[in-house]
């Protein structure tokens, strides 16, 4: 067998990570390929080609799905993991040993002085292996590629599907081609998923945790955004129109911490409200003042929907431009003697665009659109607000105005604590973990670092997405999300991996004995147990 010793599992780490695979390079497309590659070189796959199959994920670049699949049976697990990463600007020097983990790791054993203490004794103590991806996630992909091989080399009584994409990183765009393909495949083939187990590996909750997670859950990330429109004027006659980093303020200083969008469920709080970005559309530098500008905040979830959250983004906005038109009224009273009405609209985007049609025509505000969706250059985000902004320029009777929108990426929180199969699964993951290794597991409900689990299992009853794709400019044009097809893949979800530190830094690195021993006996007896028929492997005799 292939990958089934520490060291065979170590060397395929090592292969896999150092397949160059980050976010939006050459390395992302080719990894598919490679992938695929090292599927083939089992006999099942060789003799079964058709059951690996591409899911285009734009750009390129595809999803890989892989299906063991045992006769007349329909239970069916699912694996997913994802394999870009992120960038290694941060390497500096290091950047040509980033995806070699010995070489990497023996570096560092050579420059301790200039490591972090807490670093320093992770090297020296030979436990982890360094080096990009090697944490999040390709050992996750290592593992599933693992049990793949044992499920084919002693007939388990289930099915494997394994799926692992590009773009996790980003916006998801792999998971999100993957849904489709999750869909056909079991309509295909006839199965039952019952289960969606994701090796997304366990993160610190603190600075130096050493602790062990479990996660039953993923927390949800949604971006609500705005643009403000004011009117431009003179700095010099700063009076006569109103500035939209004047606007942008008021809102940005109530979304900042704002304790309206704190989540609480068993005990685990979402993060504060934070402002990602801020962009001034003004094209150049003149002594004329900005009137639009727009805000990206991001949100995380756990129990909230898009609906929802739109409905509190609003009520907030509200507040804030009353604020901001009843401070300039001020304002204007005390420099110029005016009593002058001053109000700033809000606006949802759906609103936005159907105030453009009934005045431009419904051809004519779809091609707006199109003319800005082409503009190359922009990403997501940055075509969202361009939208917007173009819409504002043919409606600019209607400023001063906030219009509010979502930008891409939206993650729905997904949670299944309460899941019979998932609480089964976390105590005998516990107890396996405690008897076998002394290594005490805490149950996480929502897995902290956002993750594909978010486009599986979502509520069947929950029609809040429509608020996401009403208010998304870009929707159907360069980001869309399956919801329907999301409602389709009922199971639950689990999230089971190895213990890292320090994902996205210089520092990343994987504890060897965690991703090389405990977790694929613990990986190996959940997926037992979901079949009634135990097998004992040729290592375990």
């Amino acid at each position: 067998m292939l990958w089934q010793t520490e060291q065979q599992l170590e060397d395929l780490l090592c292969e896999v990570v150092s397949w160059d695979s980050r976010t939006r390079t050459e390395g992302e497309i080719q990894f598919a390929e490679k992938i695929k590659g090292k599927l083939l070189e089992l006999e099942y796959f060789r003799e079964n080609p058709d059951l690996i199959q591409f899911h285009d994920a734009g750009n390129k670049r595809n999803a890989v799905t892989a299906l063991y699949k045992q006769e007349n049976v329909k239970k069916t697990i699912v694996l997913i993991s994802h394999f870009d990463t992120v960038h290694i600007t941060e390497f500096g020097v290091l950047g040509n040993l980033a995806f070699q983990p010995r070489e990497l790791t023996k570096k560092f054993r050579e420059m301790l002085d200039s490591l972090p203490e807490g670093v320093r004794s992770d090297v020296t103590s030979g436990d982890y292996l360094f080096g990009r991806g090697t944490m999040d996630m390709k050992m996750g992909i290592v593992l599933h590629l693992h049990l793949l091989e044992q499920a084919i080399h002693e007939n388990w009584p289930i099915n494997l599907l394994l799926v692992t994409v590009p773009d996790e990183e980003v916006n998801s765009s792999g998971m999100l081609a993957a849904v489709k393909g999750l869909v056909n495949i079991q309509e295909r083939y006839d199965l039952e998923y019952t289960l969606f187990l994701n090796s997304e590996p366990s993160f610190s909750m603190h600075s130096q945790d050493e602790q062990y997670y479990i996660y039953s859950g993923t927390i949800g990330k949604i971006m609500p955004s705005a643009l403000f429109y004011g009117r431009e004027t003179h700095a010099g006659e700063p009076l006569q129109g109103i500035n939209a980093h004047y606007m942008a303020s008021f809102l940005t200083k109530k979304m900042e911490y704002n304790q309206a969008f704190s989540e609480e469920v068993y005990g685990e709080r979402t993060p504060l409200p934070v402002c990602l970005k801020t962009y001034d559309l003004k094209a150049d530098y003149s002594t004329q003042t900005s009137n639009h500008v727009a805000a990206l905040y991001n949100v995380f979830l756990m129990k909230r929907n898009a609906k929802e959250t739109l409905a509190s983004f609003r009520e907030v906005a509200t507040e804030a431009m009353e604020e901001c038109a009843e401070e300039y009224k001020l304002i204007l009273a005390r420099e110029e003697n005016s009593e002058e009405h001053f109000n700033i609209g809000v606006w949802e985007y759906e609103e936005l665009l159907n105030y453009a049609r009934d005045k431009l025509g419904k051809e004519k505000t779809e091609a707006i659109i199109k003319e800005t969706v082409a503009l190359r250059g922009l990403d997501q985000r940055e075509i969202s607000m361009k939208i917007c902004d173009q819409m504002m320029t043919h409606c600019q009777e209607i400023a001063p105005a906030c219009i509010l929108f979502f930008a891409p990426p939206y993650y729905p929180a997904i949670n299944s604590s309460r899941d019979p199969i998932v609480q089964h699964k976390i105590a005998l993951a516990k107890q396996l973990l405690q008897d076998h290794f002394d290594v005490s597991a805490k149950q996480v409900h929502y897995f902290n670092g956002i993750c594909d689990l978010s486009y599986v299992n979502y509520d069947k009853q929950d029609h809040g997405w429509q608020a996401y794709k009403n208010n998304t400019p870009v929707w159907n044009h360069l980001y869309t999300i399956p919801f329907d097809e999301m409602q389709k893949l009922q199971a639950p979800v689990l999230n089971i991996g190895p213990f890292g530190k320090d994902a996205h830094k210089l520092t990343e690195r994987l504890h060897k004995q965690s991703a090389f021993v405990h977790m694929p006996f613990v990986l190996r007896k959940i997926v037992e147990s979901m079949f009634e028929v135990t097998t004992v492997s040729e290592c375990e005799k």
